[in-house]
């Protein structure tokens, strides 16, 4: 059984989609294979991947319009295939409001694929909507990416109260994969600081890797290219081959900490 993974923070420029496209990527070029789900309608993972902004995606499964089959798209690593999106996914949460079981639609559309994938991994849009409650739905657990600055610890014991929320309503399943620190610049003190806060209050659940600030990693969005492929000898892609690493060991551990005992 394949294993879905949400990467997930209500707050935006935390690097959540270079974190969905780059573990994907890595956890691919591994030899495991990976489907990636773009559920945010800025389709920055789909045009990271290179993936024609007007193919068919997560927009038309949702609505019932087309099936797993008709939506998947192969990327230029063989074993990482991609559900994109597109802007008139903006539309979706509108659309899906009046729906029965609006919380669990893409769970019932996905139904099987954890029998196709060994990782499914979601990229979740800056929300808690019902986009994002519809990825943590169908989610094994949750990866939140997190910038080392002044407002990150606020943000992120309210994101563990929501996600303890879930667990309790929608999906009793739910873990914290872990938090992951993104753009870590080691020359500053803020960065430290924040970093040194993190491991006193949520030290269960940080995870080891560090992604660090890294220019390849800005430029590599632009070429249609996950990091691994654009410069695979820089910084950034030793750092998210080290996070696949981490998260396919463990996947096989499958020990995470309870969202019952974080410190929120």
């Amino acid at each position: 059984m394949g294993k879905i993974i949400s990467v997930a923070n209500q707050k935006g420029g935390v690097g959540k989609t270079t974190t969905a496209i780059n573990l994907s990527a890595s956890i691919a070029l591994s030899g495991k294979k990976v489907l990636l789900i773009d559920m945010d309608p800025q389709a920055n993972a789909s045009s990271g991947l290179g993936i024609d902004p007007e193919s068919k995606g997560i927009y038309e499964l949702l609505l019932g319009d087309a099936s797993q089959n008709e939506v998947i798209c192969s990327t230029e690593i063989e074993t990482l295939q991609i559900i994109p999106s597109r802007v008139d996914l903006t539309g979706a949460e509108i659309e899906l409001v009046n729906k029965e079981s609006r919380e669990t639609i893409l769970k019932s559309a996905l139904n099987g694929v954890r029998e196709k994938y060994e990782f499914v991994v979601i990229d979740c849009p800056p929300s808690l909507g019902l986009l994002t409650l519809n990825a943590l739905a169908v989610s094994s657990s949750v990866l939140i990416p997190m910038q080392c600055e002044y407002y990150a610890l606020q943000g992120l014991s309210h994101l563990l109260k929501t996600l303890k929320l879930v667990k309790k309503s929608i999906n009793p399943d739910l873990m914290v994969e872990g938090i992951l620190l993104t753009m870590f610049d080691s020359r500053t003190l803020l960065a430290a600081q924040v970093k040194d806060q993190v491991q006193k209050y949520f030290s269960d659940f940080l995870l080891k890797t560090i992604i660090p600030r890294n220019v390849r990693l800005s430029e590599a969005p632009s070429h249609g290219k996950p990091i691994v492929l654009y410069a695979g000898r820089s910084r950034g892609a030793d750092s998210y081959v080290e996070l696949a690493k981490e998260i396919i060991f463990r996947s096989k551990l499958d020990e995470h900490p309870s969202l019952k005992d974080s410190a929120v």
